[in-house]
């Protein structure tokens, strides 16, 4: 994609409403959005780039303000490599603590299925056996 996008556009093919696209410029997260003579938003291919990048950033959970740090360090340029390495250092490792702990609570969901299966097989026999379950149900 080489041409500029219109608002509307850009939240088509992103699926970001209108609404957020307005409050991430508010907030500081899209900076230098392109306008047309009448005032109009144009998005180029370099923004969408940066939107894209946002958007992970929050579905990894990081929070607005780390997010509006984050761009803020950005808009300084290349001075700031190494404090935005950092940043995304520390989010990586509160991304893979997350996962450990999903990776742990899935773990004892798949645990409490087998229990459930099993019990399921006992129940049409007339016995139960949880030999083979990690913890007590």
């Amino acid at each position: 994609m080489s041409k500029a996008l219109t608002i509307g556009q850009v939240a088509a093919t992103t699926g970001v409403s209108t609404h957020t696209l307005r409050y991430y410029e508010q907030a500081g997260l899209l900076r230098s959005i392109g306008r047309t003579d009448a005032g109009h938003r144009l998005y180029a291919p370099t923004d969408l780039d940066w939107l894209q990048f946002v958007m992970r950033l929050k579905a990894t959970g990081m929070p607005i303000a780390g997010m509006q740090a984050f761009a803020a360090l950005r808009a300084e340029g290349d001075a700031t490599y190494g404090a935005r390495r950092a940043m995304l250092i520390e989010h990586r490792d509160a991304v893979l603590a997350r996962i450990a702990e999903l990776q742990t609570n899935l773990d004892a969901i798949s645990d409490k299925i087998v229990f459930y299966e099993a019990a399921e097989r006992g129940a049409s026999t007339g016995r139960i056996d949880n030999s083979y379950v990690k913890d007590s149900p």
